[in-house]
């Protein structure tokens, strides 16, 4: 069923905004992410809003004819004449676009930005998976005339919008930038509010499918038509069966609470030198959140990157919880009902560092974690995630319970004190700070 009728307010609207007053035409704009983030849907929210006329170009279902006119470009008259008679749209300069949606299965339109961006008398949005983009782009030249911006599942307080709270997360900003605690009674309806989230999720197919029936079969049964679209796509990106193979074992691998993602577990007597290129493939696919180990985190994380040791997270929580309870036909009412009024028993701290993880990523940071063997190299202390701090680093600390001690984060701050900006522990209570840590309630994550 769809319930992708409903139109969500994203941030993605001012980037587009702010690149068609910045650029003016100099550039065609490329929204990269993963299937069903939304792409699509906010170009031609824009394209209306903001043009005097528009033409889509759907790739996935284009017409022979429409294709075939980028086979040849050197008549730009004539292709224009043309689109506009197909479309039955008329384009005025500098007042149109043209969106190529799903531009990676018409390799040749994407080529023929070069020329139309030169040409000057429209503007162009292209949407596309990168995955697809990239594995579709080894024969074209890719042209040099475009920006190209990452769109991710909606983030916390596009989801308040989505539910028509506007009021939360300034509320959440000010607490955070004053470093103040909000109270029991509030800390605990926020806590509800944000398990919700984590739920839901952000995709906008599932928000729609909450939003339209309040009940949660609904919106697992959304998040199940993308985990098997996403399964699609990893057959065609990879024939053998191991990106899918590696996807599907994300729950459990988190939920073994090992130092890296275990190859072997998920794809037996598989090595992990021999899927460093299919991990890529998976991350650039935006499905994924991979966080890779810095075995020296200072301020230039990603000089010291270990591709070889890293961990994997969906880059939807909401497709996470379905993917971890997909043994079953559908993910019943009560385990959501339960895991909403945090009455689960399983320990969910996994599903928090999932969370925080899409939450990082969506703010625009690369994710990196790092280790410190003790007691012989047998045992390791972990800090869960490593973020750039101005010229420094601050170390993160994942707790879903048991906050009182954090001995990660100690001996981390210890090994690196010169390197240290920041300390903190994200977990499920409300604001404090304590002997120079910050303890951050999970909801607050957005502001790191």
């Amino acid at each position: 069923m769809e319930y992708n009728m409903i139109y969500f307010k994203r941030k993605m609207y001012n980037t587009i905004l702010k690149w068609k007053s910045e650029r003016t035409g100099d550039t065609a704009l490329l929204i990269q992410g993963a299937r069903r983030v939304g792409k699509s849907t906010i170009a031609e929210e824009f394209a209306r809003n903001e043009y005097k006329s528009y033409i889509l170009i759907d790739f996935s279902k284009v017409s022979r004819e429409v294709s075939d006119l980028f086979n040849d470009v050197s008549d730009l008259n004539y292709l224009f004449l043309r689109l506009q008679f197909i479309y039955q749209v008329q384009l005025h300069e500098r007042e149109s676009v043209i969106i190529f949606d799903e531009v990676q299965l018409q390799p040749l339109a994407r080529q023929a930005i070069k020329h139309l961006v030169k040409d000057h008398r429209y503007d162009y949005i292209e949407t596309g998976s990168l995955i697809s983009v990239r594995s579709k782009s080894r024969n074209i030249i890719i042209p040099s005339e475009e920006t190209k911006v990452n769109m991710y599942p909606m983030d916390y307080e596009e989801f308040r919008w989505a539910l028509g709270d506007t009021t939360t997360i300034p509320l959440l900003r000010t607490a955070f930038e004053k470093k103040m605690p909000l109270g029991d009674t509030v800390h605990r309806r926020l806590m509800r509010d944000f398990r919700l989230y984590m739920l839901v999720g952000g995709m906008p197919q599932a928000v729609a499918a909450y939003i339209k029936t309040n009940n949660f079969s609904a919106v697992d049964l959304a998040k199940r038509d993308i985990i098997a679209l996403y399964g699609e796509d990893f057959g065609k990106m990879d024939d053998s069966g191991r990106a899918k193979a590696m996807y599907d074992a994300i729950p459990a691998q988190l939920s073994k609470n090992t130092l890296r993602y275990q190859v072997g577990k998920a794809i037996p007597d598989e090595k992990v030198g021999r899927v460093i290129n299919i991990v890529k493939v998976m991350e650039d696919s935006m499905t994924t959140n991979v966080v890779y180990h810095s075995d020296d985190p200072n301020a230039g994380l990603a000089l010291t990157k270990n591709e070889e040791y890293f961990k994997m997270y969906v880059s939807d929580t909401g497709l996470f919880v379905t993917l971890a309870f997909m043994d079953s036909d559908f993910t019943e009412n009560i385990i959501y009902d339960k895991l909403l009024n945090d009455k689960l028993s399983t320990n969910l701290g996994y599903v928090y560092e999932n969370v925080i993880a899409q939450m990082l990523k969506a703010t625009g940071k690369n994710l990196f974690y790092h280790t410190i063997p003790y007691a012989e190299g047998k045992k390791y202390y972990e800090i869960d995630f490593v973020i750039p701090d101005k010229h420094k680093i601050s170390p993160i600390e994942v707790k879903s319970s048991g906050y009182k001690s954090h001995k990660s984060l100690d001996e981390f701050c210890i090994k690196f004190s010169d390197r240290i900006m920041n300390k903190y522990l994200i977990y499920t209570k409300d604001y404090k700070r304590e002997n120079g840590v910050d303890y951050i309630p999970v909801y607050m994550t957005m502001f790191l």
